[in-house]
């Protein structure tokens, strides 16, 4: 399967954020987005994931399931917010995604033990989200790409209020999901701690 990028453009209200963007990334590959703010990484990653429409080019997908031609339909979007509920435990809305989502053709996701083990964090699913801390709560949301299965990951600011270990245990998450044939798009201010990936420096459109 390919992800491709063909000549994006896209706007912020009235104001051209980015153009003929373009990129080819097949599984197993991973392309790091970095650029100063308001350059467009955050736009980019909401055109790829469906949640923006583009004001010119197109995004498709080349050999992949069939009944899918946009990466939409095979992503996860992880942004800024974490997408949980803080009054509900860690176990339930993790439980919602896994439903909420299901599996994409041609893999399975992991248990909820399994995702929270895998994140460090096994032994406090049973606590209301808005209990953990800022990086706990980031740790939970990357366990959240592990319970429903999507070969497409669609990351903003992924390590956001992760210490260092916690960086090392993401890279390795992102390490894992690569050699298993995944993709992953990633926008970052900083250094995410994988290797033998793509760049895509944004500069937005009037710089």
């Amino acid at each position: 399967m390919r992800l491709l990028a063909e000549g994006l453009s896209a706007r912020r209200g009235e104001d051209l954020i980015f153009k003929d963007i373009s990129f080819d990334l097949a599984g197993g590959e991973a392309l790091v987005v970095t650029g100063p703010n308001g350059s467009g990484k955050s736009t980019l990653l909401r055109v790829l994931a469906g949640l923006l429409g583009a004001d010119s080019g197109r995004v498709r997908l080349k050999g992949g399931p069939a009944g899918f031609d946009h990466p939409r339909e095979l992503s996860h979007y992880l942004g800024h917010r974490n997408a949980m509920k803080r009054e509900l435990t860690v176990e339930e809305n993790l439980i919602f995604w896994q439903r909420f989502l299901g599996d994409s053709p041609g893999g399975s996701g992991d248990g909820l033990v399994e995702a929270a083990t895998a994140v460090g964090l096994a032994d406090i699913i049973h606590l209301p989200f808005g209990y953990l801390s800022a990086g706990q709560q980031r740790r939970m949301a990357m366990a959240k790409l592990l319970v429903a299965y999507r070969p497409i990951w669609l990351l903003d600011e992924p390590t956001a209020a992760l210490d260092v270990s916690a960086d090392r245990l993401f890279a390795g998450l992102v390490a894992r999901h690569l050699e298993r044939g995944g993709i992953v798009i990633a926008a970052t201010h900083q250094a995410l701690g994988f290797t033998g990936v793509k760049s895509l420096e944004m500069t937005g459109f009037f710089h």
